[in-house]
This record gives C-alpha cells, sequence and structure tokens, in this order.
C-alpha cells in the first residue's frame, strides 16, 4: 500500500489534494469492521481522503483488502495494545504506549495526519490527548464540543463542554466561548456566531459568580472575537435558534447531553407503541411512513456524530463506541472538514488573542485601573 507522505499530511489545507487522517481502528465496542467500513464510505465520496489505520496489522490488513476504495489512501500503523472502554485513564497513561489509540495521537502529534478519529474511551482518550498532543498555549481547560440538532437554519447548534471537566472558572467558560465560535465558523460555517451562556435564567443577576464574571468577559470581547452575544441562555434553548453556540461546564454539559439522548430514545419508543396500538394506528403509521423518515433521518444521531477536543496542539474527533459505518463516516467527514479548514490553527490564534486582552486587563487592574475584565480574570 502507499503510505501517505508527512508533508502531505502537515501541510494539509484548502490548496493540498489530500488530507490524511489517523484512525484509531480498535477503540470501538463493534470492533474494527465498522471503522474500516466507515472509512471506505467516506472515501468513496470523497477522493481527497488518506488514512493511517492504527491496530493489529494483519486483522487491519484483511479488512482493508476487501474495499477496493481504500487501495493506495491507507497505510496500516501496527498497534498490539487496545484501550478498553473499562480501562481507567489513569492506567491507561501508565500502560497505554503501544495501543492503537497511542499510535492515532501520535501521527497527529508528529504531522503525519492532520486530525485523530477514535471511537474509543472518552476519559483515557482526552487525557492521552493531553499528554501527547499537549494543550494550547494559554489554555487551563480543553473541552469537548458537540452538534446538538437544532432550529437554527444550520440544523445544529455547536454545545461545550460536554465532558471534558467537570469544573470551569470565569476565565475557562470565556475560552470556551472563543473555541466554540471557531467551530461554528468552520464546522457549521456560521459567520458570525451568536453565543449563549447556559445558566438557571436568562436574567444578568441570576447563576453562580463564575457565571456572571464570565458573562462580562464574553460580552467584552464579542467585538475582537468576532462574534455576538446574546447573554444567558436557558435548557429550552439548546436546541433552539436564539444562539449558535451553547457554552457551559462539563458536568452540566454532560448531564444535558445524556438527558436529550435518552429523551429522544424514549419518544422514539413512544411513537413505535402508539402506532402499533390498533389496527387503524398501524394504517395511520404506513401513511405516515415517508415523515417519519425524515424525522428519523434529521435527528438521527448518527448522522452529527463526533466530538471535537478543542484546546489542544491538534484536533482529534471522539467517535461513540458503538458508532456503525454510516456514524463513523460522519465522524471522518468531520474530521476532514475541519482538517480542510485549518480548524486548530484559527482555534489557536483566537485563544492567543484572548491571552492578550487577558494579560492587558491584568495590568490595568495592577495599576488600579479597576478594568471589569481584569477583576474576573
Amino acid at each position: 500500500m502507499t503510505a501517505p507522505t508527512r508533508q502531505t499530511a502537515a501541510e494539509a489545507g484548502p490548496g493540498d489534494r489530500r488530507v490524511v487522517l489517523s484512525i484509531d481502528a480498535m477503540g470501538g465496542d463493534r470492533g474494527p469492521g465498522p471503522v474500516v467500513a466507515g472509512c471506505d464510505r467516506s472515501a468513496r465520496k470523497n477522493p481527497d481522503l488518506g488514512f493511517i489505520l492504527h491496530g493489529p496489522e494483519d486483522e487491519l490488513r484483511a479488512l482493508v483488502a476487501k474495499r477496493k476504495t481504500l487501495r493506495g489512501r491507507c497505510e496500516i500503523r501496527n498497534a498490539e495494545g487496545v484501550v478498553a472502554m473499562t480501562d481507567k485513564p489513569s492506567q491507561v497513561m501508565r500502560r497505554g504506549k503501544g495501543t492503537s489509540m497511542w499510535s492515532a495521537l501520535e501521527s497527529v502529534r508528529d504531522g503525519e495526519a492532520a486530525v485523530a478519529v477514535s471511537c474509543g474511551n472518552t476519559g483515557a482518550l482526552m487525557a492521552l490527548s493531553m499528554v501527547r498532543l499537549r494543550k494550547l498555549p494559554g489554555v487551563n481547560r480543553p473541552a469537548i464540543g458537540v452538534l446538538w440538532p437544532s432550529r437554527n437554519k444550520q440544523g445544529f447548534n455547536v454545545m461545550l463542554d460536554v465532558g471534558a471537566d467537570v469544573r470551569a472558572d470565569a476565565h475557562d467558560l470565556f475560552q470556551y466561548a472563543l473555541m466554540g465560535a471557531s467551530y461554528a465558523r468552520n464546522g457549521l460555517h456560521v459567520d458570525p456566531p451568536r453565543i449563549g451562556l447556559l445558566n438557571v435564567g436568562t436574567e444578568e443577576h441570576k447563576g453562580r459568580q463564575e457565571l456572571r464574571e464570565a458573562h462580562d468577559l464574553i460580552r467584552n470581547h464579542a467585538q475582537n472575537g468576532r462574534y455576538e452575544f446574546v447573554g444567558f441562555v436557558e435548557g429550552g434553548d439548546i436546541p433552539g435558534n436564539r444562539a449558535d453556540v451553547i457554552v457551559t461546564d462539563g458536568f452540566t454539559g454532560n448531564v444535558a447531553l445524556k438527558t436529550g439522548e435518552g429523551t429522544a430514545s424514549l419518544i422514539g419508543d413512544f411513537l413505535k407503541e402508539a402506532f402499533k396500538y390498533t389496527p387503524l394506528s398501524r394504517l395511520a403509521a404506513l401513511l405516515a411512513l415517508p415523515s417519519l423518515r425524515r424525522l428519523q433521518k434529521r435527528i438521527d444521531p448518527r448522522r452529527v456524530n463526533g466530538g471535537v477536543f478543542l484546546g489542544l496542539n491538534g484536533t482529534v474527533v471522539k467517535s461513540h463506541g458503538s458508532a456503525d459505518a454510516m456514524a463513523v463516516s460522519a465522524a471522518v467527514k468531520l474530521a476532514f472538514k475541519l482538517a480542510n479548514a485549518g480548524f486548530n490553527q484559527k482555534v489557536a490564534a483566537h485563544i492567543a488573542a484572548a491571552a492578550q486582552v487577558a494579560e492587558q486587563a491584568r495590568e490595568d487592574n495592577a495599576q488600579g485601573d479597576g478594568a471589569t475584565t481584569g477583576e474576573h480574570i
């Protein structure tokens, strides 16, 4: 097989022919089969994609050999170890070298691939990503950003953090807003994006102290950050059209995400039961089948599979552990889109600009200026 060149991967951008993605083939619940099938699905639709697959060489070579589209566009890196879903991040940090997850991150770190994609253990992936890729200068806590189905014209909102870290102070939330704005521009082509800060009410006096401080930070930096700040938003605005980016801490975001997924599954089950209740309802289901299929397609989580790790020296896309070929393909599509847009470089530039603003605010505050942003950082 022809291996993608280091130069091609490292310099991937709008003017380059091939974007190389680093794929952890072994992290998912279903094994490497759906991962290879998902790569093949994406490769058939996008001639500008190349892959480095990480996992047991013999097993992956046999799977790739069955996919004609991947010939000449896929390199296999032997990695015998696998990070299990039950492994603790601390264990993986000590014994993770030699696993497919570690190897996939190394390819991004070494400039051989533009983005890493993994279906594996979220905690372990974040821990290894922080060690192997390191945080961007000025970033205190990375975040995980996801796409949430919404009433907006683009069809989705960006929400972050959804579980990278359960804590977040005012400065962290401010950085999440900057990273989320970049994600909305490059992932959803929304410019300028509207930022909302999740709270228990929309009034400025509500919420914890760090939320009120973050509110002022995000508002005061709106012009330089090229976004519109709509203020505090509530849970009902997450799938709404008031904001394009919802900013919150990892604990709240993860609870909201799991609640949304569970509610969607419950409603789906209730609909199935309702349509099976009587012969007449089964007939109604048959008549409504085209509309139901459109609804299913719109809310199908496989279409928006992939949480993006933000704030690292490299882009990492986390796919659902139970992802099938369609879901893996969606994660690969997202990874390609972000790589092709130079996403990580733009996030780094925004964070660097924010760090300058913060430093200036600190200096002003130290001189007795009493600047609002300086007091909050």
